[in-house]
């Protein structure tokens, strides 16, 4: 029953964790993508440079939420449709045909991950002072999109909050019912303890340690089993997800880890035995 006990902590705690685990992976994996949404305010192309940057600077103190705002010459867009675009002679043939470049010199616009920011992002650019210079914003063209990506992120969100609640009050019920088979087998010696006059809290106090050291032993056994999860497969995580590592994940997080684990296994080993034995106190 010990053995059975501490084995049902351990998965119990494992579970807990490889779900600390998904939310920093999912959490990374959204903010990529978000990352990648964007608007591009293009300007005028007879716009001096030092407009363009005061521009830039006018922006931010506007919509300080902006997390990102990069100036892209006519020079620099041409040069990256070329390095994109080399082994496509296609179009390589028609932009030879314009003659001069046909890029326009822009701002390159990421904010916090929300629609309405955006949205805001192009009516501060619609304003006289900006509008001078600006010749368009391309947020039209993209509001489905960031629409879309944004409501995908959020429902992954909740649905893997939604997983993570349902799998623990599972978890709970299982970890219950292994405890109570194991004060099952001490309900004699409870009603004879109770029989000679014992207190509740005396009773109590062995199977609340008892459970302590069942949670204790599974965090050790959890705590080994995460380390040498995350260091023999951290470099499988860099080739699928390149720039996140599970085990720098694991040593930035190493003290809350601690935290969720130690708590999960001796917090339930205590509550489960205190909450069970008081159905055997009644003699």
């Amino acid at each position: 029953m010990a053995l059975a006990a501490i084995f049902v902590l351990a998965i119990i705690i494992l579970l807990v964790t490889g779900l600390f685990f998904l939310r920093g992976v999912n959490g990374y994996l959204v903010e990529t993508v978000q990352n990648k949404i964007d608007i591009t305010a293009y300007f005028k192309a007879d716009t001096v440079e030092g407009d363009i940057l005061n521009v830039r600077q006018d922006l931010l103190a506007a919509a300080p939420e902006i997390t990102s705002i990069e100036y892209v010459s006519r020079e620099a867009a041409l040069a990256d449709f070329n390095e994109r675009h080399k082994d496509n002679p296609t179009l390589a043939r028609a932009l030879s045909e314009v003659g001069d470049n046909p890029f326009l010199p822009a701002l390159n616009i990421i904010t916090t991950p929300t629609t309405g920011q955006y949205e805001k992002i192009a009516q501060i650019l619609q304003q006289p002072q900006f509008s001078l210079f600006v010749q368009k914003v391309d947020f039209s063209q993209k509001k489905d999109t960031i629409e879309t990506v944004f409501a995908i992120t959020s429902n992954v969100n909740k649905f893997g909050i939604g997983a993570g609640i349902l799998l623990v009050l599972v978890a709970i019920l299982v970890v219950f019912n292994t405890i109570k088979l194991v004060v099952n087998a001490s309900k004699e010696e409870i009603a004879t303890q109770r029989i000679v006059g014992a207190s509740s809290w005396f009773v109590r106090a062995p199977f609340i340690i008892e459970g302590a050291l069942f949670g204790l032993i599974a965090f050790v056994i959890c705590f080994t089993a995460t380390f040498c999860f995350a260091y023999f497969l951290t470099g499988v995580s860099e080739i699928v997800m390149p720039g996140f590592s599970l085990f720098r994940y694991f040593i930035t997080n190493i003290f809350v880890i601690i935290l969720i684990q130690l708590g999960v296994g001796v917090g339930l080993g205590v509550v489960a035995s205190f909450i069970v034995v008081r159905k055997y106190l009644k003699v």
